[in-house]
């Protein structure tokens, strides 16, 4: 399953930490754009210049690790799309042109299902897509996520309890179904 991250879900960073966690796993491929990495950085500058120095070199990890998922869209792509908000062509743009199944967005009003279907795509939010894999059982999703909640827990020298660190991070059914399981 080849899924286009947004840049939205990439900057916090648990939700960034636990998705490509999955990917790692093989419960799918990431594929992003230098516009969409462009936008973590700058979102990521707006908590100070060491937030955007963390950012760039995270990006820089994620380039290596995952090169083959770097989507260039052609010249003027966007130029022939349509969605509510124009500044999220680029996205669109990119993930046709590298062949994704679904846009990975926590903005679903910006990616209206009947438009992305024209192009053969779906909008589908971090949290659906992680308790699907969840569900599935072909990944382990509770050992990624554990995995995610330790490191945070070292960072923030905190306990991190599981069902409000993944509604912090946008994850509330997966921390249900996690806690049910």
């Amino acid at each position: 399953m080849r899924l286009f991250l947004d840049a939205c879900i990439l900057f916090p960073t648990v939700l960034r930490e636990i998705l490509l966690g999955a990917a790692v796993e093989g419960g799918f491929v990431p594929l992003y754009s230098p516009r969409v990495l462009e936008e973590w950085a700058r979102a990521a500058a707006r908590h100070g210049a060491a937030a955007e120095a963390i950012a760039r070199a995270e990006i820089a990890l994620l380039r290596t690790d995952w090169a083959a998922g770097e989507v260039v869209p052609p010249a003027g792509a966007a130029d022939m799309l349509s969605l509510p908000d124009p500044d999220d062509l680029h996205v669109l743009a990119a993930a046709i042109a590298g062949g994704a199944e679904a846009i990975v967005t926590a903005n679903l009003r910006d990616f209206p299902g009947r438009t992305l279907a024209r192009h053969g795509l779906m909008v589908r939010t971090p949290d659906s897509v992680l308790t699907e894999l969840l569900t599935e059982g072909r990944v382990p999703v509770a050992e990624v996520v554990d995995a995610v909640r330790l490191r945070t827990e070292a960072v923030s020298g905190r306990a991190q309890p599981l069902r409000p660190l993944l509604k912090r991070a946008g994850l509330p059914r997966l921390g249900k179904a996690l806690d049910q399981g």
